[in-house]
């Protein structure tokens, strides 16, 4: 089978690949009948030569490969018909920007994979960039604290270029006794309590942060059950409130009037409670100077993420009377950071991990005879069609702008 790692086509350039040098090395000595060609790329964090030292071909034509995998939406004019393709499609929600992309997909007769899509048998994700994202916006999250308030000047992530770099310069800091509330309970916010750990950030219950003073900076790690109530009263269950997030209401302001600094890591359905409105921020008794949404839901829960921003300009204003974007420095502001593709600040990480799993749960998919049903669950598109799985996007497809 003939594994082609192609190039990233979208602009901004995406610097990460699925398998650095070496990560590739190993997986075709462990899968002998594994081959595979690099297709060419200046933007790739890892260089064509450093490929090319581990034996592998590097050419800009990959046509006769069987099996094309990437990381973000490869336009529809660059698609092989035919073949099959991995990467992150961004279409299982209906996003409505890749409606002609999962068209094209379909009439040119190409299988699908996402690697969102990729999950175990009880419905877990198996791949991901969460943890490197987790990693980055802990790291924005002081870096614009510290620009906010004048009180230190963090160089960006991506100047740094590694997990260890980051942490390296977070331990310089001597931070003020602020309240920091962590949303969520999956791979980001686990990475940001490891980020917190590391500087030596005292964790703190939901009691303590609610009601205790602190002479040192502390965090609180939440979930839905702690910032969402039913509506009648009635005891919080996660199981019904994901299944009836309209009985639910939120009671996250208890939050927002004792933290200083929010680090979002939850992820959040439509459908589900606002954390805080505009009305909610409008308020004398919201708190929250900086938020960090590694989240970024674009009008979704946070009434201050306004727009998702980008690595070069990481952080804007809000304005809590008008509702609007401002400067971040002006003094009535709460400084938002909401950048859309964190990971892409630590390539070389997030890469080295990415293809840390993608070795050991999914390239033996395609030599076992997906023996754990890994690649038949994931499967969106085959024979020109909608898999019954995926058979919910059809209307989608259909849709009559097209």
């Amino acid at each position: 089978m003939k594994f082609a790692i192609i190039k990233e086509r979208i602009t901004p350039p995406d610097p990460r690949v699925v398998f650095s040098p070496s990560k590739l090395k190993e997986v075709t000595r462990r899968f002998p009948k594994a081959q595979f060609k690099i297709e060419a790329s200046n933007d790739r964090t890892f260089p064509d030569d450093a490929y090319r030292k581990e034996g592998f071909e590097v050419t800009s034509d990959v046509s006769d490969c069987d099996v094309f995998i990437g990381i973000k939406e490869v336009p529809a004019e660059a698609l092989f018909p035919n073949k099959t393709y991995m990467f992150f499609s961004h279409t299982i929600k209906k996003q409505a920007h890749n409606r002609k992309l999962l068209k094209a997909i379909l009439d040119k007769n190409i299988t699908l994979y996402d690697h969102e899509t990729l999950v175990d048998r009880h419905g877990v994700r198996l791949i991901g960039f969460g943890k490197y994202a987790g990693i980055v916006g802990a790291y924005n999250a002081f870096r614009t604290w510290g620009l906010k308030f004048n009180s230190w000047e963090l160089p960006t992530a991506q100047h740094l270029n590694s997990t260890t770099a980051l942490q390296e310069e977070l331990g310089k800091l001597k931070l003020p006794s602020i309240k920091i509330l962590v949303t969520g309970n999956g791979r980001v916010a686990k990475s940001v309590h490891m980020m917190l750990d590391t500087m030596g950030i005292k964790a703190v219950s939901v009691a303590e942060f609610l009601n205790g003073s602190f002479n040192e900076p502390v965090y609180c790690k939440v979930h839905v059950g702690d910032y969402n109530i039913h509506k009648s009263g009635k005891t919080f269950i996660n199981a019904d409130f994901y299944k009836n997030p309209q009985d639910y209401k939120s009671n996250f302001m208890r939050f927002a009037q004792v933290a200083d600094l929010l680090i979002t890591g939850h992820f959040y359905s439509a459908g589900a409670p606002k954390f805080y409105t505009q009305a909610d921020v409008k308020s004398p008794r919201f708190n929250i100077k900086v938020v960090a949404d590694i989240s970024c839901d674009v009008n979704g829960p946070l009434a201050t993420t306004l727009r998702a921003s980008n690595i070069d300009n990481s952080i804007y204003g809000y304005d809590p009377e008008t509702g609007s974007e401002v400067d971040y420095r002006n003094q009535k502001a709460i400084a938002v950071m909401a950048v859309s593709n964190l990971p892409c600040e630590i390539p070389k990480d997030a890469s080295r991990g990415f293809g840390e799993v993608f070795s050991q749960e999914i390239i033996p998919a395609f030599f076992n005879k997906d023996k754990d049903g890994i690649l038949q669950r994931a499967k969106i598109t085959e024979n020109g069609k909608l898999t019954p799985k995926f058979s919910y996007l059809q209307d989608f497809v259909d849709d009559n702008e097209l």
